[in-house]
Protein backbone atom coordinates (compact mmCIF):
# COMPACT_ATOMS: atom_id res chain seq x y z
CA UNK A 1 0.00 0.00 0.00
CA UNK A 2 1.40 3.24 -0.80
CA UNK A 3 0.89 6.83 1.07
CA UNK A 4 -2.49 7.30 -1.09
CA UNK A 5 -5.10 5.46 0.01
CA UNK A 6 -7.82 3.82 -2.44
CA UNK A 7 -11.57 4.45 -0.58
CA UNK A 8 -14.75 2.52 -1.33
CA UNK A 9 -18.42 4.10 -0.05
CA UNK A 10 -20.88 1.57 0.23
CA UNK A 11 -24.32 3.24 1.04
CA UNK A 12 -24.29 7.17 -0.19
CA UNK A 13 -27.29 8.18 1.55
CA UNK A 14 -27.43 11.11 3.78
CA UNK A 15 -25.53 10.19 6.22
CA UNK A 16 -22.34 9.40 3.59
CA UNK A 17 -23.29 12.67 2.00
CA UNK A 18 -23.22 14.80 4.61
CA UNK A 19 -20.10 13.39 6.81
CA UNK A 20 -18.35 10.85 5.37
CA UNK A 21 -17.39 11.72 1.51
CA UNK A 22 -17.36 15.65 2.65
CA UNK A 23 -14.70 14.71 5.44
CA UNK A 24 -12.41 11.89 3.05
CA UNK A 25 -12.29 14.15 -0.07
CA UNK A 26 -10.17 16.92 2.02
CA UNK A 27 -7.39 14.74 2.77
CA UNK A 28 -4.43 14.68 0.36
CA UNK A 29 -4.29 11.14 1.11
CA UNK A 30 -7.15 9.75 -0.23
CA UNK A 31 -8.89 9.04 -3.18
CA UNK A 32 -12.73 8.37 -3.43
CA UNK A 33 -12.35 5.32 -5.96
CA UNK A 34 -15.32 3.74 -5.81
CA UNK A 35 -19.20 4.10 -5.07
CA UNK A 36 -22.25 1.43 -4.69
CA UNK A 37 -25.82 1.82 -3.86
CA UNK A 38 -28.89 -0.19 -4.71
CA UNK A 39 -30.06 2.99 -6.50
CA UNK A 40 -27.57 3.82 -9.55
CA UNK A 41 -28.49 7.60 -9.23
CA UNK A 42 -27.50 8.05 -5.83
CA UNK A 43 -23.82 6.16 -6.06
CA UNK A 44 -23.73 8.19 -9.62
CA UNK A 45 -24.19 11.70 -8.03
CA UNK A 46 -21.41 10.83 -4.97
CA UNK A 47 -19.20 9.69 -8.13
CA UNK A 48 -20.00 13.16 -9.33
CA UNK A 49 -19.72 15.24 -6.19
CA UNK A 50 -16.96 13.44 -4.34
CA UNK A 51 -15.09 10.94 -6.49
CA UNK A 52 -11.25 10.82 -8.55
CA UNK A 53 -11.74 10.71 -12.24
CA UNK A 54 -11.91 7.45 -12.78
CA UNK A 55 -14.15 6.55 -9.90
CA UNK A 56 -16.14 3.69 -10.60
CA UNK A 57 -19.70 3.39 -9.63
CA UNK A 58 -21.68 -0.37 -8.77
CA UNK A 59 -25.55 -1.33 -7.57
CA UNK A 60 -23.91 -4.22 -5.96
CA UNK A 61 -20.83 -3.74 -3.11
CA UNK A 62 -19.98 -7.51 -3.51
CA UNK A 63 -18.04 -5.98 -7.07
CA UNK A 64 -17.13 -2.98 -5.06
CA UNK A 65 -15.01 -5.47 -2.93
CA UNK A 66 -13.49 -7.44 -5.56
CA UNK A 67 -11.38 -4.08 -6.61
CA UNK A 68 -8.52 -5.24 -5.24
CA UNK A 69 -7.17 -1.56 -5.88
CA UNK A 70 -9.40 -0.46 -3.07
CA UNK A 71 -7.75 -0.50 0.50
CA UNK A 72 -10.90 1.08 2.49
CA UNK A 73 -14.26 1.12 2.54
CA UNK A 74 -16.12 2.89 4.59
CA UNK A 75 -20.13 1.24 5.76
CA UNK A 76 -22.90 3.60 5.64
CA UNK A 77 -25.91 1.76 5.14
CA UNK A 78 -28.70 0.15 7.09
CA UNK A 79 -28.00 -1.25 10.52
CA UNK A 80 -29.19 -4.77 9.47
CA UNK A 81 -26.41 -4.69 6.78
CA UNK A 82 -23.79 -3.59 8.78
CA UNK A 83 -22.28 -7.29 9.94
CA UNK A 84 -23.07 -8.60 6.39
CA UNK A 85 -21.19 -5.96 4.52
CA UNK A 86 -18.26 -5.04 6.74
CA UNK A 87 -17.07 -8.70 7.78
CA UNK A 88 -17.30 -9.23 3.93
CA UNK A 89 -15.19 -6.26 2.80
CA UNK A 90 -12.51 -7.44 6.13
CA UNK A 91 -12.52 -10.51 4.29
CA UNK A 92 -11.66 -8.90 1.38
CA UNK A 93 -8.93 -7.70 2.44
CA UNK A 94 -9.74 -4.06 2.83
CA UNK A 95 -9.52 -1.62 6.55
CA UNK A 96 -13.83 -0.54 7.96
CA UNK A 97 -15.07 1.99 8.95
CA UNK A 98 -18.69 1.03 9.86
CA UNK A 99 -21.11 3.67 10.53
CA UNK A 100 -22.95 3.32 14.02
CA UNK A 101 -24.41 0.88 16.07
CA UNK A 102 -21.61 -1.11 14.98
CA UNK A 103 -24.41 -3.89 14.13
CA UNK A 104 -28.11 -4.54 14.89
CA UNK A 105 -27.48 -7.58 16.91
CA UNK A 106 -24.23 -8.37 19.52
CA UNK A 107 -23.87 -11.87 17.63
CA UNK A 108 -23.15 -9.50 14.58
CA UNK A 109 -21.01 -7.66 16.59
CA UNK A 110 -18.84 -10.21 17.98
CA UNK A 111 -18.86 -11.74 14.14
CA UNK A 112 -17.16 -8.14 13.05
CA UNK A 113 -14.39 -8.15 15.62
CA UNK A 114 -13.28 -11.77 15.20
CA UNK A 115 -13.11 -10.99 11.18
CA UNK A 116 -10.64 -8.21 11.86
CA UNK A 117 -8.77 -10.29 14.07
CA UNK A 118 -8.69 -12.74 11.36
CA UNK A 119 -7.87 -10.54 8.27
CA UNK A 120 -5.60 -8.59 10.50
CA UNK A 121 -7.18 -5.39 8.90
CA UNK A 122 -8.45 -2.27 11.07
CA UNK A 123 -11.98 -2.31 12.18
CA UNK A 124 -13.75 1.12 13.68
CA UNK A 125 -17.22 2.40 14.14
CA UNK A 126 -18.02 6.42 13.49
CA UNK A 127 -18.48 7.41 17.10
CA UNK A 128 -18.00 10.52 15.48
CA UNK A 129 -18.71 12.58 19.07
CA UNK A 130 -15.61 12.11 20.74
CA UNK A 131 -13.98 14.37 17.89
CA UNK A 132 -16.08 17.58 19.50
CA UNK A 133 -13.51 20.38 21.03
CA UNK A 134 -15.37 19.36 24.25
CA UNK A 135 -15.38 15.70 24.33
CA UNK A 136 -11.40 16.05 23.77
CA UNK A 137 -10.46 18.30 26.09
CA UNK A 138 -12.79 16.51 28.50
CA UNK A 139 -11.27 13.31 27.55
CA UNK A 140 -7.97 15.04 28.54
CA UNK A 141 -8.79 16.49 31.74
CA UNK A 142 -10.28 12.85 32.87
CA UNK A 143 -7.27 10.93 31.84
CA UNK A 144 -5.13 13.26 33.91
CA UNK A 145 -7.07 12.25 37.11
CA UNK A 146 -8.75 15.96 37.20
CA UNK A 147 -12.22 14.51 38.01
CA UNK A 148 -11.03 11.55 40.38
CA UNK A 149 -12.44 8.47 40.36
CA UNK A 150 -15.51 8.89 38.34
CA UNK A 151 -18.45 6.79 40.18
CA UNK A 152 -21.54 8.10 38.74
CA UNK A 153 -22.35 9.61 35.49
CA UNK A 154 -25.15 10.28 32.88
CA UNK A 155 -25.58 9.74 29.32
CA UNK A 156 -28.30 12.02 27.49
CA UNK A 157 -29.60 11.81 24.06
CA UNK A 158 -33.23 13.61 24.63
CA UNK A 159 -35.15 15.17 21.82
CA UNK A 160 -38.30 16.73 22.50
CA UNK A 161 -39.84 16.39 18.93
CA UNK A 162 -37.15 14.41 16.11
CA UNK A 163 -38.23 11.60 14.88
CA UNK A 164 -36.55 11.25 11.91
CA UNK A 165 -39.11 10.01 9.03
CA UNK A 166 -37.25 9.13 6.40
CA UNK A 167 -35.68 5.61 5.46
CA UNK A 168 -35.79 2.95 7.47
CA UNK A 169 -35.32 4.20 11.22
CA UNK A 170 -38.87 3.39 11.99
CA UNK A 171 -38.89 -0.42 10.98
CA UNK A 172 -37.70 -2.53 14.13
CA UNK A 173 -36.22 -5.52 11.73
CA UNK A 174 -33.89 -3.43 9.73
CA UNK A 175 -32.69 -1.09 12.81
CA UNK A 176 -32.63 -3.15 15.70
CA UNK A 177 -35.02 -0.54 17.82
CA UNK A 178 -35.34 3.46 17.59
CA UNK A 179 -33.58 6.35 19.72
CA UNK A 180 -31.50 3.99 21.80
CA UNK A 181 -29.78 2.40 19.17
CA UNK A 182 -30.01 5.31 16.91
CA UNK A 183 -28.80 8.28 19.27
CA UNK A 184 -28.72 6.79 22.97
CA UNK A 185 -25.66 4.78 21.07
CA UNK A 186 -23.74 8.13 20.86
CA UNK A 187 -24.29 9.42 24.44
CA UNK A 188 -23.12 5.69 25.65
CA UNK A 189 -20.39 5.47 23.79
CA UNK A 190 -18.78 9.31 25.07
CA UNK A 191 -19.99 8.29 28.58
CA UNK A 192 -18.12 5.27 28.17
CA UNK A 193 -15.15 6.68 26.58
CA UNK A 194 -14.54 9.42 29.01
CA UNK A 195 -15.28 6.92 32.20
CA UNK A 196 -12.67 4.40 30.16
CA UNK A 197 -15.25 1.62 31.80
CA UNK A 198 -15.65 -1.01 29.73
CA UNK A 199 -17.19 -3.46 32.34
CA UNK A 200 -20.46 -3.17 32.66
CA UNK A 201 -22.37 -6.22 35.13
CA UNK A 202 -25.73 -5.84 35.48
CA UNK A 203 -28.37 -3.28 33.36
CA UNK A 204 -32.15 -2.56 34.20
CA UNK A 205 -33.71 -1.16 31.20
CA UNK A 206 -37.49 0.35 30.29
CA UNK A 207 -38.36 1.16 26.87
CA UNK A 208 -42.02 3.39 26.01
CA UNK A 209 -44.08 3.33 23.03
CA UNK A 210 -46.21 6.48 23.52
CA UNK A 211 -45.99 9.24 21.67
CA UNK A 212 -45.42 7.32 18.47
CA UNK A 213 -48.46 5.87 18.35
CA UNK A 214 -50.18 9.70 17.93
CA UNK A 215 -51.05 10.73 14.24
CA UNK A 216 -50.60 13.99 12.90
CA UNK A 217 -47.99 14.83 15.63
CA UNK A 218 -46.01 17.94 15.59
CA UNK A 219 -42.50 16.73 14.08
CA UNK A 220 -39.62 18.91 12.26
CA UNK A 221 -39.10 15.71 9.94
CA UNK A 222 -42.73 15.51 8.98
CA UNK A 223 -45.43 13.30 11.04
CA UNK A 224 -45.18 9.49 10.93
CA UNK A 225 -47.54 6.96 10.00
CA UNK A 226 -48.26 5.35 13.75
CA UNK A 227 -48.79 2.15 12.21
CA UNK A 228 -44.93 2.52 10.88
CA UNK A 229 -43.84 3.40 14.16
CA UNK A 230 -42.88 -0.22 15.45
CA UNK A 231 -39.32 0.98 17.50
CA UNK A 232 -39.47 2.67 20.78
CA UNK A 233 -40.32 6.28 20.98
CA UNK A 234 -37.83 6.89 24.23
CA UNK A 235 -35.84 4.36 26.50
CA UNK A 236 -33.96 4.69 30.25
CA UNK A 237 -31.55 2.63 31.54
CA UNK A 238 -29.44 2.03 34.67
CA UNK A 239 -25.68 0.59 33.92
CA UNK A 240 -23.99 -1.00 36.84
CA UNK A 241 -20.07 -1.75 36.18
CA UNK A 242 -18.18 -4.45 37.52
CA UNK A 243 -16.40 -1.06 40.13
CA UNK A 244 -19.50 -0.18 41.28
CA UNK A 245 -19.85 2.87 38.68
CA UNK A 246 -23.21 3.41 37.36
CA UNK A 247 -24.55 4.90 34.35
CA UNK A 248 -28.08 6.12 33.45
CA UNK A 249 -28.81 6.29 29.82
CA UNK A 250 -31.82 8.14 28.41
CA UNK A 251 -32.81 8.26 25.00
CA UNK A 252 -35.75 9.96 23.10
CA UNK A 253 -36.96 11.25 19.68
CA UNK A 254 -40.22 12.35 21.01
CA UNK A 255 -40.86 13.04 24.69
CA UNK A 256 -42.40 15.84 26.76
CA UNK A 257 -39.30 17.82 28.06
CA UNK A 258 -38.05 21.23 27.45
CA UNK A 259 -34.15 20.53 27.94
CA UNK A 260 -33.05 18.30 25.06
CA UNK A 261 -29.35 17.94 23.57
CA UNK A 262 -27.87 14.42 21.59
CA UNK A 263 -24.97 13.45 23.31
CA UNK A 264 -24.83 15.30 26.64
CA UNK A 265 -22.89 13.62 29.25
CA UNK A 266 -23.02 14.32 33.06
CA UNK A 267 -19.42 12.85 35.10
CA UNK A 268 -19.66 12.86 38.70
CA UNK A 269 -16.21 11.98 40.21
CA UNK A 270 -14.42 12.08 43.53
CA UNK A 271 -12.41 15.20 43.15
CA UNK A 272 -14.85 17.23 40.47
CA UNK A 273 -17.98 16.95 38.34
CA UNK A 274 -18.82 17.84 34.52
CA UNK A 275 -21.38 18.29 32.59
CA UNK A 276 -22.00 19.49 28.15
CA UNK A 277 -25.58 20.66 28.82
CA UNK A 278 -24.22 24.28 28.52
CA UNK A 279 -21.01 23.63 26.59
CA UNK A 280 -18.59 22.52 28.89
CA UNK A 281 -18.91 22.92 33.17
CA UNK A 282 -16.52 21.99 35.75
CA UNK A 283 -17.73 21.99 39.37
CA UNK A 284 -15.78 21.06 42.34
CA UNK A 285 -14.60 22.29 45.95
CA UNK A 286 -11.39 24.06 46.83
CA UNK A 287 -10.09 26.34 49.49
CA UNK A 288 -13.61 25.34 50.97
CA UNK A 289 -15.55 26.73 48.83
CA UNK A 290 -17.79 25.30 45.97
CA UNK A 291 -16.99 26.05 42.64
CA UNK A 292 -18.70 25.96 39.25
CA UNK A 293 -16.37 27.33 36.13
CA UNK A 294 -17.21 27.09 32.87
CA UNK A 295 -15.22 26.36 30.05
CA UNK A 296 -14.19 28.07 27.12
CA UNK A 297 -12.43 26.31 24.49
CA UNK A 298 -10.63 28.88 22.04
CA UNK A 299 -9.21 27.58 18.35
CA UNK A 300 -6.23 26.12 18.14
CA UNK A 301 -3.39 28.49 16.52
CA UNK A 302 -2.90 31.91 17.19
CA UNK A 303 -6.21 34.41 18.26
CA UNK A 304 -6.00 37.26 16.33
CA UNK A 305 -5.41 35.36 13.02
CA UNK A 306 -8.46 33.94 12.10
CA UNK A 307 -7.70 29.94 11.88
CA UNK A 308 -9.90 27.20 10.57
CA UNK A 309 -10.69 24.47 12.84
CA UNK A 310 -11.17 20.76 11.87
CA UNK A 311 -14.86 19.78 12.39
CA UNK A 312 -15.47 16.73 14.38
CA UNK A 313 -15.91 14.71 11.22
CA UNK A 314 -13.02 16.09 9.26
CA UNK A 315 -11.18 15.19 12.63
CA UNK A 316 -12.19 11.86 12.53
CA UNK A 317 -11.67 10.91 8.98
CA UNK A 318 -8.11 11.95 9.35
CA UNK A 319 -6.91 10.08 12.84
CA UNK A 320 -8.82 7.42 11.34
CA UNK A 321 -6.65 7.59 7.90
CA UNK A 322 -3.44 8.47 9.78
CA UNK A 323 -4.25 5.11 11.76
CA UNK A 324 -4.04 3.01 8.82
CA UNK A 325 -0.80 4.64 7.35
CA UNK A 326 0.91 4.63 10.52
CA UNK A 327 -0.22 1.00 11.45
CA UNK A 328 -1.50 2.92 14.80
CA UNK A 329 -5.19 1.79 16.73
CA UNK A 330 -7.60 3.47 15.29
CA UNK A 331 -9.29 5.91 18.18
CA UNK A 332 -12.39 3.43 18.24
CA UNK A 333 -11.86 0.26 18.95
CA UNK A 334 -13.96 -2.19 17.65
CA UNK A 335 -14.02 -3.85 21.39
CA UNK A 336 -15.26 -0.99 22.51
CA UNK A 337 -18.23 -0.45 19.83
CA UNK A 338 -18.75 -4.53 20.78
CA UNK A 339 -19.70 -3.16 24.56
CA UNK A 340 -21.58 -0.32 23.55
CA UNK A 341 -23.85 -2.98 21.84
CA UNK A 342 -23.89 -5.63 24.55
CA UNK A 343 -25.05 -2.79 26.60
CA UNK A 344 -27.77 -1.72 24.51
CA UNK A 345 -29.44 -5.35 23.63
CA UNK A 346 -29.19 -5.83 27.42
CA UNK A 347 -31.40 -2.82 27.83
CA UNK A 348 -34.02 -4.23 25.31
CA UNK A 349 -34.13 -7.13 26.72
CA UNK A 350 -34.08 -5.53 30.11
CA UNK A 351 -37.25 -3.51 28.98
CA UNK A 352 -38.91 -6.78 27.15
CA UNK A 353 -38.84 -9.04 30.66
CA UNK A 354 -39.14 -6.48 33.70
CA UNK A 355 -35.93 -7.59 35.05
CA UNK A 356 -32.32 -6.72 35.23
CA UNK A 357 -30.14 -8.41 32.44
CA UNK A 358 -26.69 -9.34 34.08
CA UNK A 359 -23.09 -9.69 31.84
Amino acid sequence: MGEELRIGIIGCGGIATAKHMPSLAKLPQVRLAAFANRTEDKARQAARTFGAADAKVYTDYRRLLEDRTVDVVHVCTANDSHAEIGIAALEAGKHVMCEKPMARTTADAKRMVEAAKRSGKKLTISYNNRYRPDSQYLYQMCRSGDLGHIYMAQAHALRRRGVPTWGAFLDKETQGGGPLIDIGTHALDLTLWLMDNYKPRTVLGSAFHQLGKQANAANPYGSWDPAQFTVEDSALAMITMENGATVTLEASWALNIVREGTAKVTLCGTQAGADMWDGLTINGEKYGRLYTTQIHLQPKGIPFYQTHEESPAELEARLWIEAILSGGEPVVKPEQALVVQEILEAIYASAETGQAVSL
